[in-house]
């Protein structure tokens, strides 16, 4: 028998814990609203206080779909962040930890300066001198400042993804420094191998093929898109007829980009559809929070890329 929610039922712990854009604990003394809510839609909890941290040790035990839990955090003059299902039990007390960001978030690339991540990324250095490659590098940084976000939100989650042999990002010969190159994806050149390797972790149950991808990605023969996680999934998608000389290598256009949601009616309705109706792109300071959110709840390295939000 499914245990009920009564006084004397069963109970579960959820610990909430808030970090800002830096990756670091929230500060203190800030008030932030808490909001926990069960999977039958039953607000249990509702709570302001100056803290970080929050333990909730009284949740309902249901043993059915009420135990997927919502939670909410939000504190003045930030982005409200949140995290859906939290799925919890007794047995197993639960960790959650979220990231509230600035409504007017600001990007400090101290950490991805030209000296630096020529090294971490040396695919942007393919086809030019040192000089010629930090002058766009800068040109970039101080002028779109959210297409160099998105690519080190990019690079950074391929460095996470392990196919059979390396990483997406080991295949990746030159970036195509052109107005291609936006606030949602870029455009490289890269070695076909990739292809072949995503199709092997298509297999494995890391990427699902994308039906049509055309629709959304113009020019586009091939998708996939990473499933790991229920939100920030990287998707690799190829333009097969288009094809450049690499360094003696024939290399084909790849374009990653990262949708926030997993499920594709979602991504259309919540994503493609509020973008176009405001004639924007999606945003890397939303990519970044939930990418982080989603790599923390999945107990995998931390999503570092080498910029912070403040």
């Amino acid at each position: 028998m499914a245990a009920t929610a009564g006084a004397l039922g069963p109970k579960s712990t959820l610990t909430v814990n808030v970090y800002d854009g830096t990756r670091k604990p929230f500060v203190s003394g800030v008030n932030i609203l808490y909001t926990i809510t069960d999977g039958n839609q039953n607000q249990l909890l509702r709570r302001e206080i100056a803290s970080a941290n929050l333990k909730a040790s009284d949740l309902p035990f249901y043993d059915n779909l009420g135990d997927n839990y919502t939670v909410l955090v939000y504190a003045d003059g930030y982005r409200q962040a949140g995290y859906s299902p939290v799925k919890l039990c007794p047995r197993n007390p639960a960790n959650l930890d979220l990231m509230l960001v600035s409504k007017d978030p600001q990007m400090n690339f101290a950490d991805a300066l030209w000296d630096s991540i020529k090294v971490q990324l040396p695919f942007l250095t393919s086809g030019a001198d040192d000089a010629t490659g930090k002058a766009r590098y800068q040109d970039v940084m101080e002028n779109k400042p959210k297409s160099l976000a998105s690519l080190l939100n990019l690079t950074t989650a391929m460095k996470q993804i392990f196919l059979p042999q390396g990483t997406p990002l080991n295949y990746l010969k030159q970036l195509i420094w052109d107005d291609t190159f936006a606030q949602d994806r870029f455009f490289a050149w890269c070695d076909p191998a990739l292809i072949d390797q995503v199709k092997a972790a298509e297999a494995q149950g890391q990427f699902a093929r994308e039906v049509a991808p055309w629709l959304f990605h113009s020019g586009s023969t091939s998708s996939w898109k990473q499933i790991q996680f229920g939100e920030a999934n990287v998707q690799l998608t190829f333009h097969e007829h288009d094809w450049q000389n690499i360094g003696g290598m024939q290399c084909v256009k790849v374009e990653p980009d990262i949708d926030y949601y997993k499920d594709p009616g979602a991504h259309a309705l919540l994503e493609v559809l509020p973008n176009e109706l405001t004639h924007g792109l999606t945003n890397p300071v939303m990519v970044y929070v939930l990418r982080w959110i989603a790599g923390r709840r999945a107990g995998i390295p931390d999503f570092n890329p080498p910029y912070t939000i403040v």
